[in-house]
């Protein structure tokens, strides 16, 4: 895809792609040592939730650059209705960290790479 077409992207687009691109890491993460199925279920699930993107997207701030905060806020800003089990600034988190992975998986896999290395993915307690 070139940089003219990702450009043209809407956030709740990139957030659909963010959405998986942040699962399929999530899953990875957990993929050893083997575990049955329920359990990887149930760490993944832990891990994907609002909440938990949300936590995660405050922890990696500190890292981000000026043009990566800005992506975050237009995610945040097209965020809108969301499950009414999740407070709407948790789900607009979510939504802009997704729109963050969805737009480094286009534009700079390296930079993605580097950023859900610094992810702190616990198993749930």
């Amino acid at each position: 895809m070139e940089v003219s077409q990702i450009e043209q992207l809407s956030p709740t687009a990139l957030a659909y792609l963010g959405d998986a691109v942040y699962e399929l890491y999530v899953r990875s993460y957990f993929l050893l040592p083997p575990k049955r199925s329920r359990t990887y279920h149930n760490l993944v699930v832990a891990q994907v939730r609002a909440e938990s993107q949300a936590a995660q997207l405050l922890a990696l701030e500190p890292y981000l650059t000026t043009s990566e905060l800005e992506i975050l806020r237009r995610g945040r800003n097209a965020a809108a209705g969301g499950p009414k089990r999740v407070d709407p600034k948790i789900y607009q988190q979510a939504t802009s960290l997704e729109t963050l992975m969805g737009y480094l998986y286009l534009t700079d896999p390296n930079r993605l790479t580097q950023l859900l290395a610094r992810l702190e993915l616990y198993p749930p307690t």
